[in-house]
């Protein structure tokens, strides 16, 4: 596994064992929580997505956060399936809105459900979620658990603003976008949910409801910034694989990602009017020169250097990243000082920050 820059991620390989540890864990206790009595297509289906392949990086992030920090994880499990069952719930309200095919490698709940049955699945797993909320209460007490609902409530209202701002790109065929507003837009939507919710939440359990929260929140940030753009890039030239996605589906769908913006700045007058024209339109429109299209918008990316353009621009923000967690971590107690003890648990808290260390460059030299 290599950077975007040739480099190798050398921690890639800490960095996948402590995901598929801390995955585990996390699954093992979100089906536990799982209604056994449902209805039909309700919460049977709120588990399909949880137990497909895939890093279960937002979970796993609260959990090593809380153990780089002098937490014990076991504290934090309940917040870290909160963060995954929200992450799921959004998961299938997305491809709702977007129309996706597929996700993780097999069909969205709608493309095999139908609309009807997904709405309402998403729906429910946002409110299993909101039940593991309020358990913290009696878990953690009512002081640390007033401070996670805070940060739940934060994370939901950005992410639903950032949505909406996506949303709103498309339906109005917005083509004069600036690489800043893409950003804002990944503040919302990526970087809250993926990276700050999990690093406030794991931080707020190591450290007590006093803590500042907002002390990982440029990292979180920059991570989330270069995480939409790995994302956005593996969409157009990813292993499909791999992927697990639609190759391309962001220009069937007509996404603003940073490679779209360069294209419409970078491109001459007539290629611009042809690509203003293929969004002018959404997906379920488009004609049967379509794929035409997509392949040729695909073409001109490369001919432009969007892709590249984009790595650059990932790369630069994580070495951000890893300057910010760098500097945090200096400034933090000890692996084995304060609350977490010696033995086992020292050990835990010196590769929890170990793998916040490697996790940037893992970012961008992931495949899916």
């Amino acid at each position: 596994m290599t950077t975007p820059a040739g480099r190798p991620a050398v921690g890639a390989p800490l960095v996948e064992r402590v995901l598929a540890r801390y995955r585990e864990r996390t699954l093992a206790e979100l089906l536990r929580h799982i209604p056994r009595q449902s209805p039909p297509y309700l919460y049977d289906l709120a588990a399909d997505y949880p137990t497909r392949p895939c890093k279960g990086l937002r979970a796993a992030l609260c959990l090593v956060t809380c153990a780089a920090f002098g937490g014990r994880p076991e504290r934090a499990l309940n917040p870290a399936v909160t963060v995954e069952l929200f992450h799921n719930a959004f998961l299938v309200h997305d491809d709702i809105q977007d129309g996706s095919e597929l996700r993780r490698g097999a069909p969205t709940l709608p493309a095999r459900y139908g609309v009807e049955v997904a709405l309402n699945v998403g729906n429910a797993t946002h409110l299993l979620g909101l039940r593991r909320v309020m358990a913290n209460r009696r878990a953690l007490g009512g002081e640390l658990a007033w401070r996670l609902f805070e940060e739940t409530e934060l994370m939901c209202r950005q992410s639903l603003e950032g949505q909406a701002m996506e949303i709103a790109w498309i339906r109005d065929n917005a083509c004069g976008l600036t690489s800043a507003d893409y950003y804002r837009m990944c503040l919302k939507k990526t970087s809250w949910y993926t990276f700050l919710y999990p690093c406030r939440s794991g931080l707020l359990v190591a450290e007590g409801a006093g803590a500042d929260a907002a002390r990982l929140d440029r990292f979180g940030w920059y991570l989330g910034a270069a995480f939409q753009i790995q994302d956005d890039v593996l969409n157009l030239v990813g292993a499909a694989e791999e992927y697990g996605k639609e190759i391309a589906g962001d220009l069937w769908e007509g996404k603003r990602t940073l490679m779209l913006i360069q294209l419409l700045e970078r491109a001459a007058p007539a290629e611009r009017a042809r690509v203003v024209r293929h969004l002018s339109v959404t997906r379920s429109q488009r004609g049967p020169g379509a794929a035409e299209d997509v392949a040729w918008l695909l073409d001109r990316m490369a001919a432009y250097d969007c892709v590249a353009h984009a790595q650059e621009a990932a790369a630069g923000l994580v070495a951000a990243a890893a300057r910010e967690i760098e500097a945090v971590l200096a400034g933090a107690p000890a692996a084995g000082d304060g609350r977490s003890g010696g033995g086992e648990d020292a050990e835990e808290a010196e590769e929890a920050r170990a793998f916040l260390l490697a996790l940037p460059d893992f970012v961008v030299a992931r495949g899916r």
